[in-house]
């Protein structure tokens, strides 16, 4: 082999090992998830958050807009206060309308929206809870789905509305879903459901980008130590085919 083809094949095993490493640094559970602290089908007086990161390197999160399921509905949603955003709420006909104690309600809340100021806006490597409590949760529904679209401050969007299909690949950008267990004492909560953090987070996205900024270091640094190996092998390879070369001649 000379030193030419050799040269070359460093440069693209080093590419090669560079992408590995990114692809390895990438935190895998970078999504807009749901969660509740009462993984229960049917509960009542729940607390729903709504985990949002920021995935990008130069922009903030500006917007988060979540559709509620109305297929099966979930019942007295009000939003939660959140320092320094404000939120705005749809409503859409129940077909057919549920029964209740209080009467027949035929209007379900079918999308918030989340706007924030310029100082309260997610920071890069940050996320931020977003919270609601649900007078009651469906009846006879263990998964519910809900679809989210975030908004950053360059107007890039991203739509987690792809709807994720057991014994297959995770979509690119799955819609976050609630996992319900049976009421009882022997129900436990989902390990894809933990518990919604208390407001003093959600008051606080300094605070949350704080602790989300631990995980991303970790994979940030897992992507620079991989990236110097590859430089290195790299210039070794080269270093190697040059001395190669120069006994040859």
């Amino acid at each position: 082999m000379t030193a030419h083809r050799r040269f070359r094949r460093v440069v693209w095993m080093t590419a090669a090992a560079v992408a590995a490493m990114w692809a390895l640094a990438w935190p895998a559970s970078a999504h807009v998830t749901v969660h509740t602290d009462t993984p229960v089908v049917g509960a009542s007086d729940a607390v729903v958050a709504f985990r949002v990161p920021n995935e990008q390197d130069a922009a903030t999160v500006t917007k988060v807009a979540v559709q509620l399921p109305t297929d099966h509905p979930l019942l007295g949603v009000l939003v939660s206060p959140h320092p320094g955003w404000t939120s705005s709420v749809k409503q859409a006909k129940i077909n057919p309308p549920v029964k209740t104690d209080d009467g027949t309600i035929s209007e379900a809340v079918s999308e918030i929206t989340w706007t924030a100021s310029a100082a309260a806006a997610i920071p890069v490597g940050g996320y931020d809870d977003f919270t609601i409590d649900v007078g009651k949760l469906p009846d006879g529904q263990a998964t519910l789905a809900f679809k989210a679209i975030q908004t950053y401050s360059n107007n890039q969007q991203v739509a987690w509305i792809d709807e994720t299909v057991e014994g297959q690949a995770e979509p690119e950008h799955p819609a976050p879903v609630l996992t319900l267990g049976n009421s009882g004492a022997g129900a436990t909560p989902s390990t894809t459901s933990t518990p919604a953090p208390g407001p003093t987070v959600a008051a606080s996205t300094q605070a949350t980008a704080t602790t989300a900024s631990g995980s991303d270091s970790t994979a940030r640094a897992l992507g620079i130590a991989g990236i110097a190996l590859a430089i290195l092998l790299g210039a070794g390879g080269y270093l190697l085919g040059r001395r190669t070369a120069a006994r040859q001649h």
